[in-house]
This record gives structure tokens, sequence and C-alpha cells, in this order.
């Protein structure tokens, strides 16, 4: 079970939940949408072991096991009834996250750093250290790969959007590349100062939120927007703290330090009662965007009052 942290106090007592498990730096992070009335987080890390955990409490689910390599990329799919992990292994898998088996093992020629999968759960795409994206179909696995070249450096993100029939793009190349299911050609390209490290697709597809693409005092290396669009969560390679900030003017609104390592990944929960941290030190904390509010494990002091019988694992006063 997730265990409370000590929390620090700046600008306000805040505590964060530690979800514990793996053993090398927590990569990468992602909150599936809410399906039948929860939400689940997934993380990628290198010890090669993906994890599934509730996304409201952070409790463990699963371990996937598989993986031969560190693995850089986890994503679950819109039901959260599959999983698509990248790794060094050379292979991008995909999994079912009821029985922990993996359902297809599609082998690369170098690591694969990212990997989507298409919101009906058919097909994937993956990108890497090849600098081409592969699209690969589920139902027909045997068949011959989809390969899109474009970019110049490895591809470290790759986003399937839907909703728009596009694929998104990015990496050490320093551009985010927006490319046409139906066709496979590129429609357009944004370009970025320094090279790629993350790359978030909004919940509401509106935006794309980049590392590297605000003007900090530390290296930023992974950004998650707030459904509401008001704020969003940074976390840097150069110091241990997570800051909050406003989304129209990037004014830094709070900070907060809990972690022993740098922070490697940030996602908000699709509800975005929390936001999720993932690090060097290897675990994963889970916070609240508003302390003090009774939400999963949290329990203000009146609801807790109301309780005679806490639950295991409630942060107390």
């Amino acid at each position: 079970m997730a265990t409370p942290q000590t929390p620090n106090t700046n600008p306000s007592r805040v505590i964060p939940l530690t979800c514990s498990g793996h053993t090398r730096p927590v990569v990468h992070l992602q909150f599936s949408p809410i399906t039948d009335g929860t939400y689940y987080l997934i993380s990628a890390c290198k010890d090669g072991n993906p994890m599934l955990r509730d996304g409201p409490t952070g409790d463990w689910i699963g371990t996937f096991m598989g993986h031969k390599g560190a693995v850089w990329s986890a994503k679950l799919s819109k039901d959260a009834s599959k999983a698509v992990t990248a790794s060094a292994d050379f292979t991008a898998k995909v999994w079912d996250t009821y029985t922990g088996d993996v359902q297809y093992s599609f082998t690369h020629g170098h690591i694969v750093r990212s990997a989507d999968i298409s919101y009906d759960g058919t097909r994937i795409i993956s990108g890497g250290q090849e600098k081409k994206l592969r699209i690969f179909d589920l139902n027909k696995p045997e068949n011959a790969v989809v390969e899109v070249e474009g970019h110049e450096s490895t591809i470290k993100s790759v986003i399937w959007d839907g909703d728009r029939n596009v694929v998104l793009s990015a990496g050490d190349d320093k551009e985010i590349r927006i490319w046409d299911l139906r066709t496979f050609n590129q429609i357009n390209t944004f370009k970025a100062e320094h090279p790629i490290t993350s790359m978030e697709l909004s919940a509401d597809g509106k935006y794309i939120t980049i590392s590297k693409s605000t003007a900090t005092a530390f290296d930023v290396s992974a950004v998650s927007l707030h459904p509401d669009h008001k704020r969003f969560v940074a976390g840097g390679s150069s110091d241990l703290c997570v800051r909050i900030y406003d989304f129209e003017s990037g004014k830094e609104l709070e900070f907060y330090k809990g972690h022993h390592g740098p922070i490697h990944a940030v996602s908000y929960s699709p509800d975005g009662e929390i936001y999720a941290t993932g690090s060097e030190d290897g675990t994963i904390r889970l916070w609240q965007t508003t302390p003090g509010k009774s939400y999963g494990l949290w329990q203000n002091k009146a609801s807790k009052d109301e309780k005679e019988n806490d639950v295991d694992g409630i942060p107390t006063e």
C-alpha cells in the first residue's frame, strides 16, 4: 500500500503518498482516463518492470514481467485494458492489464524510447533511437510494419491523437512533428529551442506540453497540464523540487520537496485532484492539488473525527 511521506511546509503543509516497489529510477508516468468510476496509474522504470497501480490511492495492482532492459515509456489504452511499453531491450510490448500477460512483442533495430496505443486499442506506434516511427496493427500482427521517417535524431516521445487522426512525435532534433494517420505524411512541425525530453497531450487534446519550453531557473525534465488549464506541474533534473506554475503567466505558485533525487516524470490525474511524480530515487509520490481536501487516502480532520476506524495508510496530523 502507498505510505504517507512526512511533508515539507512550503508554502503549506502537504503530505504526499509514497509508492514504493521500483528499484531504479522512475522515468515515465501516465494516468488512464476515468473508466468505470475510477482510474489507474502506470509507471516505467529503468528496472525493466513497469507497474500498474490504483490511481486515487497509489496501491499496487501488478507488475508486468518480461522486458530484459530499462523501460522508458508505459501507457494505458483508453479503457485501461491494455498497456504498451517501450524498452531498451529493442522491443515494444502490449500487455493484458487484467492478467499481466504479454499479448504482443514487436522487435526493433535499436532502443525504443516511446510507444502509444490507438484509442480503440487496435494499433500501436513506437519511436526511439532508430529515428523512425513504426505503426503496428494488433489485429494483423503478422503484416508488414508501417515505417515513417523524418526525424534527424532520437525520438523521445510519441502520442496517438485519435480525435484528430494524427500522431505527434518529438525528440532530440528539437522538433514536434505531426503526421496524418491516413497517409502517414508529415502535415506540420513546430521547432523548440532545446531537445525535447518529454511531451504530453492535455486531457481535452487542446494543448501539447513539452519540457524545456518554459524559462525556469532549473532544468525541466517533465511537464503536465492540469485538466482545467489553469496550472501545470514541472519536475526538474537539477533539483529535487516539484513546482506548480500558473498557466497564463508562467509564475511559480508552489514548490514542494519530498524526493531524494531528480524528478524525471510528472502527470496529473484525469480529475485533476492529484498529480504523480517519479524520481531518480526509485519512488513515485502522489500529491494533492488542494492540500487538506478529503480524497482517496487523504482525509481531513473533520472527516476523520466522523470515523471510528481509520483506514490503514491514511495520513495523520
